[in-house]
């Protein structure tokens, strides 16, 4: 009998082999690596799509929201044009952070995210942003349309975060982030990052 469609014989790459989402730049995919629940940072190996342990965390911060990147993306000429403070995107794929009422306590999930703002982050003069999104689905969040709209204590939680989860005690992290932006900006983020996967991978 034939397969159904789309049927995949294989696992498809989590970068490469899903789909940006339904409506980009406004609702997108995201993959996601880590949850607010996880004590050690996970993120995907590029080679073969497959988590891999990169450190446990080192504060006790842990990750206010879901954060994981959105597929075929790219950080490299187009996002670093967006970002003044930077020399060149840290090519990996754009990064997200997604907000749900619910829990969600494991990662490897695919969802469907409305982007809302970002943070402009600059790591090792590496442009780094991390859009900030809604679950689309979500029963207390999905109404949201930009950054504007959410508690600034939540905003607040997900910018501490990125300030502080590479700290090393006696060590200096060379991390910048200016103040969040909002959607019409965000969404020119998640185009650049589209572009420069295009540009450099094919589409």
């Amino acid at each position: 009998m034939p397969f159904p469609k789309p049927f995949y014989r294989w696992r498809p790459h989590p970068w490469h082999g899903l789909e940006v989402g339904k409506q980009p730049p406004s609702l997108v995919q995201a993959y996601i690596e880590i949850t607010p629940y996880d004590l050690v940072k996970y993120e995907i190996d590029k080679e073969t799509g497959y988590m891999r342990v990169d450190r446990p965390q080192r504060t006790s911060s842990q990750p206010p929201a879901l954060y994981g990147f959105i597929p075929r993306t790219f950080c490299a000429a187009e996002v670093c044009g967006l970002s003044p403070r930077s020399s060149k995107g840290d090519e990996d794929p754009l990064d997200i952070c997604v907000i749900s009422e619910r829990p969600i306590a494991r990662a490897e999930v695919i969802l469907n995210a409305r982007v809302v703002g970002g943070l402009p982050m600059v790591d090792r003069g590496e442009a780094d942003d991390k859009i900030i999104a809604v679950l689309e689905t979500d029963n207390m969040w999905a109404h949201v349309s930009d950054i504007s709209e959410l508690p600034s204590v939540l905003v607040d939680r997900i910018y501490h975060y990125f300030s502080t989860y590479k700290l090393i005690p006696g060590h200096e992290v060379d991390i910048h982030i200016d103040k969040p932006y909002g959607r019409e900006h965000a969404e020119r983020v998640v185009r650049a990052a589209i572009k420069d996967y295009q540009d450099n991978f094919g589409s």
